[in-house]
């Protein structure tokens, strides 16, 4: 019972929600440990047997995600009339962090000490300044064909939730994209390969931003959301550009453009020079 539940609910997160295969991949592990806790049928547990389950989980980030695929399993066993458990749990308080990101000088000079002998140091240079000219993310680049660079524009149809985006690119990322590629000579679709010249894979990019940035590419998202914050982008475009669903997910950048702007009061303002 608890498998045909499960495998309908996974249904309905492709179809119904179509979420990204990382976020079901997630939400369906998430359930069947669940699953395994409770060893019984998922439509007869309890709020204290899921209670119990959670208070298993220390990390505030990893409760509130168990607790969050469990809310969304039990909203779908509602939805499809299969039953209903009235949680009224909430989750944990999570504190906020700023989100690491890395200065433009530190992604520029780190790009300028990659030899340029092969194709594939074209492509590690190209990656690099794609991922921070675009802030896409990694699940986005890997996916990319040819064609969706149209007149300098970065056409995104493989995002979250399958919410078609258009990204501005900048000339400098551009130029080193077109330099790959020049040298790449081949005709097949995929805008970023390996050595094989078949699809890139997310270890490989992580790879790459490790080897030369020492950082993951998300951290390269963050520098570019973090850029236009700073230099005084509206909050909603930033939110467009990054392609995240609620303003929520993007406010947290509002906490960097505080920290600058007290950076910038202390060192420029003549009231706070003043010992």
């Amino acid at each position: 019972m608890n498998q045909d539940l499960i495998e309908a609910f996974k249904e309905y997160l492709l179809v119904n929600k179509a979420l990204s295969q990382n976020s079901i991949t997630s939400y369906i592990l998430d359930i069947k440990q669940f699953s395994d806790f409770l060893q019984k049928d998922l439509l007869r547990a309890d709020s204290l047997e899921i209670l119990n389950f959670l208070k298993k989980f220390k990390n505030p980030r990893t409760l509130n995600r168990k607790l969050a695929s469990i809310n969304a399993f039990y909203n779908f066993c509602k939805e499809a009339e299969f039953g209903y458990i009235d949680l009224n749990l909430t989750g944990a308080k999570v504190p906020q962090t700023l989100p690491h990101y890395l200065e433009s000088e530190e992604i520029l000079e780190a790009v300028e000490k990659i030899p340029q002998k092969t194709w594939l140091d074209a492509r590690d240079k190209a990656i690099i300044l794609f991922l921070y000219a675009t802030g896409v993310r990694v699940s986005e680049l890997i996916s990319l064909k040819r064609e969706d660079i149209q007149d300098g524009w970065l056409r995104i149809r493989f995002a979250k939730g399958s919410k078609e985006r258009m990204v501005p690119i900048a000339e400098v990322a551009l130029a080193s994209l077109y330099e790959y590629l020049k040298q790449r000579d081949d005709v097949k679709p995929e805008l970023f390969v390996n050595y094989k010249k078949e699809p890139l894979s997310r270890i490989s990019v992580f790879k790459i931003t490790k080897k030369y940035l020492n950082v993951s590419p998300h951290v390269l998202r963050h520098s570019y959301a973090s850029s236009l914050i700073i230099g005084g982008a509206d909050l909603r475009v930033v939110q467009e550009l990054l392609g995240h669903s609620s303003l929520l997910t993007t406010q947290i950048y509002t906490h960097i453009q505080k920290s600058h702007l007290e950076e910038t009061i202390n060192a420029y303002h003549p009231l706070s020079q003043r010992g």
